[in-house]
């Protein structure tokens, strides 16, 4: 039963992250762009070199690290942004810009317990210059790989969500926890580059960049080791960064943070993104399955949905 359960949580997550040529010609970054158009060759020396560097469990990838080269690949907003864009939008609720995003804000009470992660992104142009004033919006899942505002029994919180400008070096700095990993997903975390604080904001945008941050699986690893992620483990072990959905391209060759610390202070996390501040690209990446969000049905902690369901009312 279980294992007919994963088999469709993963097909729900496939149905989800891989929605065809269009959408990925929509979102495909100038590098894969030239990469897919440019000969076989220039794509098989981007396919071989991921390859090499990933090793059959993208060990070598994640513990190289390193700043990301190149325009940052856009991917999915995946089926639970909150930017409004298949039901609620946290964008526009007071409270939302801050750097401390393990708590709900507003009317919502809940905290996320987890090992500690403090995750910062240097938003650059695509000559390496800081894109000063921009903002982030970024969110994750919770250590049992549910996402606020959507899954069973967290769709009155908030947490793990969050919004803010970038300094005078393009740096935004979030302190959140270590995200879990659920059926048919690497670990990450999801982000949307605004121009302005204002546009990211006022539920309007644009959005400049839709993209995820890939941790590494050493750190992770060492993280789903610890009390609280324990179906984490299961989850790591049956998908590797050459597999998944998203990153499986080119191995997030663009978009592997760099992480240090360790379980007891918890962890740092570091990316630099090369993106085109005059871009726009569109949010959400598809809908929720029936119940709503990995901890319902369709998802990872629920029984599986054979479909996506209905989109949540907004709030």
């Amino acid at each position: 039963m279980q294992e007919q359960e994963d088999r469709d949580n993963a097909a729900y997550v496939r149905r989800v992250h891989d929605r065809g040529l269009q959408f990925d010609m929509r979102t495909m970054s100038r590098r894969r762009l030239l990469a897919a158009f440019g000969g076989a060759g220039a794509l098989a020396l981007v396919g071989g070199a991921a390859a090499c560097d990933s090793t059959a469990d993208g060990e070598a990838t994640a513990a190289a690290g390193g700043p990301a080269t190149g325009e940052v690949a856009s991917e999915t907003a995946g089926p639970y942004p909150a930017d409004g864009s298949n039901g609620p939008d946290v964008r526009t609720e007071q409270g939302v810009v801050r750097k401390d995003i393990r708590s709900s804000f507003g009317s919502a009470t809940g905290t996320a317990e987890g090992v500690p992660l403090e995750f910062s992104l240097r938003v650059t142009d695509l000559n390496g210059a800081a894109v000063a004033g921009a903002a982030v919006y970024a969110w994750h899942c919770d250590r049992d790989g549910n996402y606020s505002l959507y899954s069973t029994g967290i769709t009155d919180q908030n947490y793990l969500r969050g919004v803010q400008a970038a300094d005078d070096t393009g740096t935004v700095t979030f302190t959140s926890i270590f995200p879990g990993c659920y059926s048919g997903r690497w670990p990450h975390i999801h982000f949307e580059v605004y121009r302005s604080l204002e546009n990211a904001t006022s539920g309007d945008g644009p959005i400049v960049k839709t993209s995820q941050i890939a941790l590494p699986q050493d750190v992770s690893a060492a993280v789903y080791a610890t009390d609280g992620y324990r179906s984490s483990v299961a989850n790591l072990s049956q998908v590797t960064l050459a597999t998944d959905n998203v990153f499986g391209d080119d191995s997030a060759v663009t978009e592997l943070a760099t992480v240090s610390g360790g379980v007891a202070d918890g962890y740092t996390a570091t990316l630099t993104i090369a993106i085109d501040p005059t871009g726009t690209e569109t949010g959400g990446g598809g809908e929720p399955p029936a119940g709503g969000g990995p901890g319902g049905p369709g998802g990872p902690g629920g029984p599986p949905s054979g479909a996506p369901g209905p989109r949540p009312s907004s709030s």
